[in-house]
């Protein structure tokens, strides 16, 4: 039944919310005279909708249902969330680019840039994949954290979609499961928790938990299904209870109900605390709901008077919040039964936050706009602000990882400054980490510490309520020490940061001595200098090839990953000799005009007719790509691709402008040129099979291929194909990069793609 005039017929039934969008812009269709039942923003939905329905027409997912129903998901769970029109129309569209020929451009022109922007944001985060290689994972980290300072509304459409593809993993292999759902548990969680999202958070983790441990989930389900009516029971009669004695306090509640425990949250209970189901007694709460601060302190005293505390049990995150901006009173009692009960106490606002987190924010804007955009001012990004800072700081891949996953949970320890303010710390943190959360400068002159007025040693662990004072004199300095006892990323950064700036000279000269000692001494100075040594440089990420020396020396980097870069630079130039005087240019050129024409007749090259020439093997041009060519010694002319890192420093008047003949290579669309390329997957079988047919349906041939398999089961493959031009490769890339296996595709050359 078609609810526009535009819309293609619906095969499937439609969510109350999208249904209502539909009808009301029908009816503004209808009759000018009602435009305001579809406001422009009811406009972006309905068309966001229409384009999507008619661009996934046909295709189905794995479970057999129409493919549209996952968009059509998200964009619901992204409304349920309080996001905007440009938020909702992104969750339908957030496949388009990746699974249609649709461009980012047509996006923007259809509807508007901050759709575009959004879409395009989670195109690049899709082929992410989490439990890949250290280096691999590090840099999906740098690349997922970068879209999230741009908009943060990226990773939230992003969750939206994973939140619905664990509904439905079901249908999925056994493997593919289990493989989401640590990758979902590891990463997509914490940043939900992080992010302030509850609702998300708790179900991505039990969902997670049913496949990552389905006997230990089927068991703790059952549990629970049986204590169900019992446990229901006496929540509702205690909530009775707690009405009564709030309407006579005159404390005007918003909410009292039960609120069961997550499968997972007493899953780890049970792990932590070394106990069976039916030892573990607090598996529900009462959630209190009330209008102001105030009351929820009045509020908890009402429930303290009713049951007996628990001592150690009561937190107040009102007046110290989480750093994911989660406020809330928490105290456990004991209840009529004996048995231990959870007691939750906030308002209608920090309950709202606490189900949406960072998008509650969207809501109580005072501009009424909801982006994603993150300012300098902005607290509830400072977590995310110093994950950015660490990008530079980190060369290391492995202490990247550990120090984002360390950050992505939140502290369990809240102190106080001096002055009152409260600083979230890690459980087992220490005054050193104190200090250096406080400021670089306040850690590097760190002397003493004064925890509620007393002297302590650096290395003791501080409590809840603490108030810390850190000592500082202008010659302290930091200790290696302190490594050994400092839990906080930020502290060990800082610490190592410092000691490779105070220690340089003596870390380039190991590096130095560690470089020469592999590559021997003759020509090291040479090499030192040369651009190949700079390239390498550029690859390990360090400005100059004295910093790479210093990261050697230091331990930030390995020699053998510094060697293996330099290889590979050496391996993948073609040498162009260096011409120092006129005469030399001279000679080359007077050459090159006497050379014998090319053997395969009319050339494909415009510029060099006549000439001998050869394609570059260094950057392997196609037709299609800018190119340049270079005057060499005995070999006529070298074609290059524009940018190719070999023609760099190359002298002007040895460089020839050329470009493709694209009229005779229409005609000759036979003519093919070589290209290698390199394939990262998800080894399984049949994935080469699947890359083999992507490249037969496009019409390339493969002359070689080789395969590589390591241990965390994925592998690499090379292949050596013979492309036509730039548009068949790009177009081969393109299906390549949507097979779900795949987890980077990239061509073999000097010139990054």
């Amino acid at each position: 039944m078609n609810l526009t005039a535009s819309a293609p017929p619906i095969d499937f039934i439609l969510p109350d919310w999208l249904q209502a969008c539909l009808i009301a812009k029908q009816s503004a269709d209808e009759s000018e005279r009602s435009p305001e039942l579809a406001p422009p923003e009811n406009d972006l939905i309905c068309r966001a909708f229409e384009f999507a329905y008619s661009l996934h027409e046909g295709q189905r997912r794995a479970s057999g249902e129409p493919y549209i129903m996952h968009p059509v998901a998200v964009a619901g769970l992204l409304r349920d969330l309080g996001g905007g029109s440009a938020l909702i129309a992104a969750g339908f569209l957030h496949d388009i680019v990746e699974d249609t020929d649709v461009t980012p451009e047509e996006l923007e022109e259809r509807f508007g840039p901050e759709v575009r922007c959004l879409v395009e944001g989670v195109t690049k985060l899709s082929k992410f994949n989490f439990s890949s290689k250290t280096e691999r994972q590090a840099e999906n980290f740098r690349r997922m954290f970068l879209a999230m300072a741009q908009d943060i509304r990226v990773i939230v459409v992003k969750l939206a979609d994973r939140l619905h593809n664990m509904r439905t993993l079901e249908h999925l292999a056994d493997e593919k499961r289990r493989r989401i759902a640590l990758e979902t548990r590891e990463i997509f969680a914490p940043l939900a928790n992080r992010l302030g999202i509850g609702r998300f958070k708790w179900e991505l983790e039990d969902l997670s938990f049913k496949y990552l441990e389905p006997e230990s989930y089927r068991e703790i389900q059952e549990f629970v299904s049986e204590k169900r009516a019992d446990r229901e029971n006496y929540l509702v009669e205690v909530a009775e209870n707690l009405k009564q004695r709030l309407n006579t306090a005159g404390i005007d509640y918003y909410d009292i109900s039960g609120r069961p425990k997550h499968l997972y949250g007493i899953f780890q209970k049970m792990q932590r605390q070394q106990k069976g189901y039916s030892e573990i007694y607090d598996v529900a709460a009462i959630r209190v709901i009330v209008n102001t601060n105030e009351e929820c302190y009045r509020a908890l005293a009402i429930v303290h008077d009713m049951f007996r505390p628990i001592p150690g049990r009561f937190k107040d995150y009102i007046g110290l919040p989480k750093p994911n901006r989660y406020q809330s009173l928490h105290t456990v009692v004991v209840g009529k039964s004996g048995r231990p009960l959870e007691v939750q106490i906030r308002t209608v606002e920090m309950h709202h936050i606490a189900e949406y987190g960072i998008a509650a924010h969207w809501k109580y804007k005072e501009d009424g706009t909801s982006s994603g955009q993150m300012t300098e001012t902005d607290e509830k990004f400072t977590w995310l602000r110093q994950l950015l800072d660490w990008q530079t700081d980190l060369k290391d891949a492995q202490e990247y990882l550990e120090s984002i996953k360390d950050d992505l949970f939140d502290g369990d320890v809240y102190v106080f400054t001096p002055q009152g303010d409260v600083v979230p710390l890690a459980r087992g943190s220490t005054a050193v980490d104190f200090a250096y959360r406080i400021h670089t400068e306040v850690g590097n002159h760190c002397a003493g510490a004064r925890v509620n007025g007393r002297i302590v040693t650096l290395d003791t662990q501080v409590k809840n309520g603490d108030i810390i004072e850190i000592i500082t004199q202008k010659n302290a300095r930091p200790s290696l020490d302190w490594l050994n006892f400092v839990v906080t990323a930020g502290a060990r950064n800082r610490i190592r940061q410092w000691y490779k700036r105070y220690h340089r000279e003596e870390n380039v000269a190991r590096g130095r001595e560690m470089l020469e000692r592999e590559v021997g001494k003759n020509g090291f100075e040479a090499l030192l200098k040369s651009a190949p040594m700079q390239l390498t440089a550029d690859r390990c990420n360090y400005h100059s090839v004295e910093d790479l020396l210093a990261g050697i020396g230091y331990g930030e980097i390995t020699l053998s990953h510094a060697l293996n870069r330099l290889r590979e630079v050496i391996k993948a130039q073609q040498p162009i000799a260096p011409v120092t005087s006129e005469s030399e240019i001279l000679q080359l050129q007077n050459a090159a005009k006497v050379l014998p024409p090319a053997p395969s007749g009319k050339s494909p090259i415009v510029g060099v007719d006549g000439l001998l020439h050869h394609v570059a093997g260094c950057c392997t041009p196609v037709p299609g790509e800018a190119i340049i060519g270079v005057v060499t010694r005995g070999r006529g002319i070298s074609i290059h691709r524009q940018g190719c890192p070999n023609v760099d420093h190359v002298e002007g008047d040895r460089l020839v402008p050329v470009n493709w003949n694209s009229t005779d290579t229409d005609r000759n669309r036979s003519q093919t040129y070589p290209v290698d390329i390199q394939i990262e997957v998800i080894d399984r079988v049949g994935v080469l099979k699947d890359i083999l047919s992507k490249l037969t349906d496009n019409d390339v041939n493969v002359r070689n291929a080789q395969v590589k398999t390591f241990s965390d089961q994925t592998a690499v493959i090379d292949l050596g194909i013979d492309i036509r031009n730039h548009e068949q490769l790009e177009r081969t890339f393109s299906q390549i990069r949507k097979l779900s296996d795949v987890l980077n595709l990239r061509r073999l050359s000097q010139i990054a793609d």
